[in-house]
């Protein structure tokens, strides 16, 4: 330990008299720019205002590291060390902070919040991650060289900001760059510039989410001008609509898309597998959990597959009620995401009822507090098992993490069900499931289960009145099977997603172009002048 310390000193002298050129002033503002995180939490900012999906979960999970990593250090690990700082003989005037730091030298706070924010970004993309990084770097050498940290401080910051963002990870794992890419391709026709595309556009799609820059309909027309558009708007008849967006695709022998959300996808892949057709999905919903599955986050992602002939078969789910059991509807019902009976079906129609007037996700809020304080158990048989159950939910496909809250899929075509189950006939089996799940021990919790299967039966069920699919809700029956139709969808994906960044960028062009046609249109009547006047 003493060498270490000794080689710590010779190290902080060697920085603190070097000169390097120009980087006094801009080493001393930038690492008085990091105070209490401000640099990194307008980094964020930017981040979330100026890029898309993948650039907002990058901000998220950068700032909830940050914040771990700051915690940490903060309140657990220089309250332990309490290493005084380095005296400032060696260092340059010029480079002194106007105010010196108080707490103690060990570890170093700034590097533990650059390391953290910089290793979050990263881990959900490398893109933002290797813009960022240079800044991160030159904050932590910043510390020594104003005189205020040891390089040990500094490493042992960067090292607890680095696990950090890792063990965000336990609770939120990050994203596939390329989900599925080990999936062989399928047959799809090729359409230059979109033709033979019947695109159904539910401009009711997508509350929740964050305001468009151009309408859906001219940005797609901007990226496939040969496409054709059936738009659906608030007053419409959605199944009517469809329908013709869906005869129209087969009249010109092309291919139906969709923008919506997940339940406006659901009712497309429907007719889609059931008329042959590949579908291009374009998201533009609140979540647009298949689309992110698939591989299509973005607008470009689907037209550039749709102008190549690229894409995957997936598989779809289906809950076929059993005739001889069945009350309430008979059809089966298809779905691309989750299924789900007990709690989360209850939560979804009281959500429905309450967003008009609340707003989506305070409404779902609410709705989750009511819900699990006057919730019953539901009774049934599993596979010839009786079972009292909370919850059962089952994935079209296997989801990641095996927790209780999943969050994405890496293929969609494996065939299996993701069956979960909160087991009812234990005291405060909701408690117990919150707290296993918040601890990282789901696993080894006797209330929660998880399994894949290819089928399971339901039967003799009481006491839910409704199931949950794809955000939807339908009358419950009294017996149904759960299973798989294999790769019955086929769907555009691009061999390799476009770049974010200049997805941005080319999108700001689309719609400096727009807003420019725009205004030339409007010009004649504003303040142009005809040949016939005066």
């Amino acid at each position: 330990m003493r060498f270490l310390g000794e080689l710590d000193q010779r190290l902080f002298t060697r920085v603190a008299t070097a000169r390097v050129p120009g980087a006094d002033p801009a080493l001393t503002r930038l690492s008085h720019a990091a105070d209490h995180g401000v640099l990194w939490f307008g980094a964020a900012a930017g981040l979330a205002v100026l890029g898309g999906r993948t650039a907002r979960r990058a901000a998220l999970r950068g700032t909830g590291s940050l914040a771990l990593a700051s915690l940490t250090v903060n309140t657990l690990v220089k309250w332990a060390a309490r290493r005084p700082r380095p005296l400032l003989v060696d260092v340059p005037p010029m480079r002194h902070l106007r105010r010196q730091p108080r707490t103690t030298s060990f570890p170093s706070g700034h590097s533990a919040s650059a390391a953290a924010f910089v290793t979050g970004v990263a881990l959900e993309s490398a893109g933002y991650g290797a813009l960022i990084a240079p800044v991160a770097g030159a904050v932590a050498f910043s510390r020594v060289y104003v005189g205020v940290h040891y390089p040990g401080d500094v490493l042992a910051g960067t090292a607890i900001g680095l696990g950090a963002a890792l063990l965000t990870c336990r609770w939120w794992p990050p994203r596939q760059v390329n989900p599925e890419r080990e999936r062989p391709p399928a047959q799809a026709p090729a359409l230059p510039g979109g033709e033979g595309l019947v695109v159904f556009v539910n401009s009711r799609a997508g509350a929740g989410a964050p305001a468009a820059a151009l309408p859906p309909a001219d940005l797609l027309a901007e990226l496939l001008p040969g496409a054709e558009f059936v738009e659906c708007g608030p007053d419409d008849d959605f199944s009517v609509l469809l329908d013709r967006a869906v005869r129209r695709a087969v009249g010109r022998g092309g291919a139906l898309g969709v923008y919506g959300g997940d339940g406006t996808v659901n009712a497309a892949a429907r007719a889609a597998a059931a008329h042959r057709l590949a579908l291009a999905v374009f998201p533009g919903g609140t979540l647009n959990h298949f689309a992110l599955d698939v591989g299509v986050p973005h607008f470009e992602d689907t037209a550039a597959a749709v102008v190549r002939g690229e894409a995957v078969a997936v598989d779809i789910g289906v809950a076929a009620p059993v005739p001889d059991g069945a009350s309430g509807s008979t059809e089966p019902v298809e779905f691309l995401n989750t299924f789900s009976i007990g709690l989360y079906p209850d939560l979804v129609g009281l959500r429905e009822h309450l967003e008009r007037r609340w707003g989506k996700w305070p409404a779902a809020a609410v709705a989750l507090i009511r819900v699990v304080r006057s919730a019953t158990p539901v009774e049934l048989r599993l596979d010839g098992h009786p079972r009292r159950l909370w919850l059962l939910f089952a994935g079209n496909g296997r989801y990641v993490p095996d927790g209780f809250a999943p969050s994405f899929r890496p293929r969609l075509d494996d065939g299996l069900l993701d069956l979960r189950t909160v087991d009812g006939s234990h005291r405060l089996a909701r408690t117990r499931v919150v707290v296993a799940a918040l601890a990282g021990a789901l696993g080894r919790s006797r209330v929660y289960r998880a399994e894949r299967v290819s089928r399971v039966c339901a039967e003799d069920l009481r006491g839910a009145d409704t199931f949950a699919y794809d955000g939807e809700v339908v009358p419950a029956t009294r017996a149904l099977r759960l299973e798989k139709r294999s790769r019955a969808l086929v769907v555009y994906r691009p061999v390799v997603q476009g770049q974010e960044i200049a997805q941005q960028a080319r999108l700001a062009a689309a719609v400096a172009r727009h807003r420019n046609s725009q205004r030339g249109r409007r010009l004649p009547a504003d303040g142009g002048h005809s040949d016939s006047e005066g």
